[in-house]
């Protein structure tokens, strides 16, 4: 397909992981050994001809290019220009640094750590953070940058290139305070001038530089810092389009109209008042319109989009330009691949590739006029009608329970003081117990027998015995490392949302819905279309099942409700705040069953509490009041002497300590290994009065860690959290490790608990 619009399209990325994930299986054949660096490099370039390609047949007129990364983005431009830590040693741009940086290494027997991991602003996808050291240069390293934008001119002269913005990344880095980031801007804007002097040579047009944090609420300092910057960066017959996304401007619209740049994108799916930013653009300025919900795998309505637009494009003409909102790597790649859904749901999909379809869709409407796409919209408005009037879109009961919800206030029996006594009655821990987060590793055998019987190669009663097998299995070897609470480790769990979805009315499930979480790991969220429901238990006869194996509590494991709601895609058309109710229902009766059955403590797990936080101070408040009053609706039965737990990871907790403190966790459990155990200060300064289990040992890192590594990392804590109410576990779950990492790293854990026990009594 083309266009003959005189409207320019673009887009700010795209899905790194091609069809089928090829990328991912071709990065760990690599790093296993058993293929070549050449192997690797053939499949990548073939996944960007793909993008190419695709691009090309959408009629888009600036593909991106240097938004591909075999890793992370960030931690490609900390290579880039140098700011590797010295433990790493060669700070060369190369992919076997870029490995290090992410999975880390050892070294004649030492392991050296590799860079710590966050969220992308607040979505499921997981940067490199980058440590800046105040005595490391600036030194551009551009060979591998540039050999992709030669690759992508030679496909498409009007490629775009894509740089991390040099404020976004010292802001987002870590290592050295404000000032001392701040203080290498000048440095960085050199480094950057010399790599755009290097892509005018080449013949590039455009260059795409995204500074996301200009939606945040930035310090006065950062943001006096960008004019400076930009004009020192600056380069004469090279054009500069300034990229924001996540979030409206608000009142750094003035700022960002008027940098030196050649063009402005906002993502108008935040931003309300799109001709108050066009008035703020001198005339010689384009503006780029991220019309389309770059995290939404929807099909759009198109039709009130064009409306929208159209007073925008009679102001500006040729000066607007089309984009989705964001990058495209927040989506699945192509919806074409999804064969087995349902029709009413397939074909109100759009996936990254029908993005580009849509695209080129508004530009033909808005240049041509509605007529031009009457089919399409046709099509879609059509589409939309016969989901809307599919069984179980909407059921009276469960929004009059959802309403119900929305006007309470749950709060368990007893504080927590006295529900840590009848707790401790029923299960008589010793000092510093020592757990797990849930999750063991899911080996070949495990997946093996979950294809056969998804397949129907195995019956009901073959797999369950299967894994009953397995459930004994991580049983006995907790029991021998000598685990104070065990987990049955989730071996009938394809994926810690998909699998309760699977078992609630209102999901449905993708064959290649992949997202890029990090590096090579990608999720595959399912779909919310309907109301939400339970219609029997998810997990209780797994929980018995295993419970009844040891004298030792085992934990009931639960995805949290705020978790199943931002990593699944969620309907359109109803807020995020009554679906996230829909699902606190169904888990709280599922914690009642469970509770019922004899379990003593259950984990609802809520890695994704702080993703869903808007960007802006002022608009916390309400998503934190739900989001607390969900979780705390499905625990809120639960007797004094069941213990609740929860589990989050990389993420910044100084903000939220609060909000986090009012879910009334009786444990909770943090990632803090790669922050060197920082992130506890959050919960020391505040006083946080409840039980706290921070990661001891990094479970996204293959090395295995030894005594001498973990001890000071519990001391450290232990200066921190008070001995009686400190727990020892790792940082997340362990599905991803294999078994010879895992039972050494555990052993080195337990044994470190026991001495600490000894010298504290």
């Amino acid at each position: 397909m083309s266009t003959s619009s005189n409207i320019i399209t673009h887009t700010l990325g795209f899905p790194r992981i091609g069809e089928r994930r090829a990328l991912k299986w071709a990065l760990e054949s690599h790093w296993r050994g058993e293929s070549s660096a050449q192997a690797l490099q053939a499949t990548a370039k073939s996944v960007r001809a793909q993008t190419f390609h695709a691009h090309k047949e959408s009629g888009i007129t600036h593909p991106p290019v240097g938004d591909f990364s075999f890793y992370d983005h960030m931690a490609d431009t900390a290579l880039l220009f140098g700011q590797v830590p010295h433990r790493f040693g060669s700070t060369a741009n190369t992919l076997d640094n870029l490995f290090t940086l992410g999975r880390g290494k050892n070294v004649a027997g030492q392991n050296i750590a590799p860079l710590a991991m966050k969220k992308w602003f607040n979505s499921n996808y997981h940067y490199l953070v980058p440590e800046l050291e105040a005595d490391q240069p600036i030194a551009l390293d551009a060979a591998r940058y540039l050999d992709l934008v030669r690759e992508a001119l030679a496909a498409n002269p009007a490629a775009k290139p894509v740089l991390v913005g040099p404020l976004t990344f010292l802001y987002l880095s870590r290592g050295l305070d404000e000032a001392g980031r701040l203080a290498k801007a000048e440095a960085l804007a050199a480094g950057y001038q010399l790599l755009l002097n290097e892509l005018k040579a080449l013949g590039v047009a455009w260059v795409q530089i995204d500074e996301p944090i200009l939606t945040l609420d930035l310090p006065a300092d950062w943001l006096q810092a960008f004019e400076p910057t930009y004009h020192r960066l600056k380069v004469p017959g090279i054009k500069l389009l300034l990229t924001t996304y996540f979030g409206d401007l608000n009142g750094n619209v003035a700022l960002a109209a008027n940098l030196p740049v050649d063009g402005l994108h906002i993502d108008a799916t935040m931003t309300r008042d799109l001709i108050a930013v066009a008035d703020r653009l001198p005339d010689y300025k384009v503006l780029s319109v991220g019309i389309l919900d770059g995290r939404s795998i929807w099909r759009a309505d198109l039709a009130p989009m064009l409306q929208r637009l159209a007073p925008v494009y009679a102001r500006l003409k040729e000066r607007l330009w089309l984009a989705p909102s964001c990058s495209l790597l927040h989506l699945p790649l192509d919806a074409a691949f999804e064969t087995k859904l349902p029709e009413f749901l397939r074909n109100n999909l759009s996936y990254a590739r029908q993005k580009l379809t849509e695209l080129n869709l508004l530009a033909r409407g808005l240049s041509e006029g509605l007529d031009s796409i009457a089919l399409e919209l046709n099509q879609a408005a059509a589409a939309r009608a016969e989901l809307d009037r599919q069984p179980g879109r909407n059921s009276s009961t469960v929004r009059a329970k959802t309403e119900t919800i929305a006007a309470t206030e749950p709060n368990r029996r007893g504080a927590f003081a006295e529900r840590a006594a009848a707790q401790q009655a029923r299960f008589n821990l010793p000092l510093l117990p020592t757990t797990t987060i849930g999750s063991f590793p899911q080996t070949h055998e495990i997946r093996a027998a979950r294809k056969a019987f998804k397949n129907r190669e195995l019956s009901e009663e073959q797999y369950e015995s299967s894994m009953k097998d397995e459930i004994r299995h991580v049983i006995e070897i907790q029991e021998k490392i000598g685990l104070d609470v065990l987990v049955h480790g989730e071996a009938e769990r394809n994926d810690m949302v998909e699998y309760f979805g699977e078992q609630l009315d209102g999901f449905a499930f993708t064959q290649e819905g992949w997202v890029q979480s990090y590096g090579s790991r990608c999720v595959k969220p399912p779909i919310i279309w309907g109301d939400v429901q339970r219609s029997r238990p998810m997990t209780v006869a797994w929980a018995r099942y295993a419970q009844s194996l040891s004298q030792r509590p085992v934990k009931g494991m639960l995805t949290g409700p705020v978790t199943i709601l931002f990593w699944s895609f969620v309907r359109d058309d109803l807020s995020r705040e009554a679906v996230c109710y829909q699902i606190a229902e169904a888990l709280r009766q599922e914690i009642n069953d469970l509770a019922a059955a004899g379990i003593g403590m259950i984990q609802v797990d809520e890695p994704a509490f702080r993703e869903g936080l808007p960007l802006r101070r002022k608009d916390w408040a309400p998503y934190l009041n739900w989001a607390v009053r969900a979780f705390k609706h499905a625990v809120v039965d639960a007797p004094n002497d069941v213990q609740i737990h929860t589990h989050m990871c990389y993420s910044e907790f100084n903000d939220i300590i609060e909000a986090i403190a009012a879910l009334d966790a009786d444990v909770i459990t943090i990632e803090t290994t790669r922050s060197n155990m920082k992130l506890l200060d959050a919960f020391s300064d505040f006083h946080y009065p409840n039980a706290i289990g921070p990661g001891i040992y990094d479970i996204h890192a293959p090395q295995i860690p030894t005594m001498e590594e973990i001890e000071p990392r519990v001391r450290l804590a232990l200066e921190k959290i008070p001995a009686e109410r400190l727990w020892i576990n790792p940082d997340c779950g362990l599905k991803t490790r294999g078994w010879k990492e895992v039972i050494p790293s555990l052993e080195a854990m337990v044994a470190v608990a026991r001495k600490l026990r000894k010298e504290h009594g």
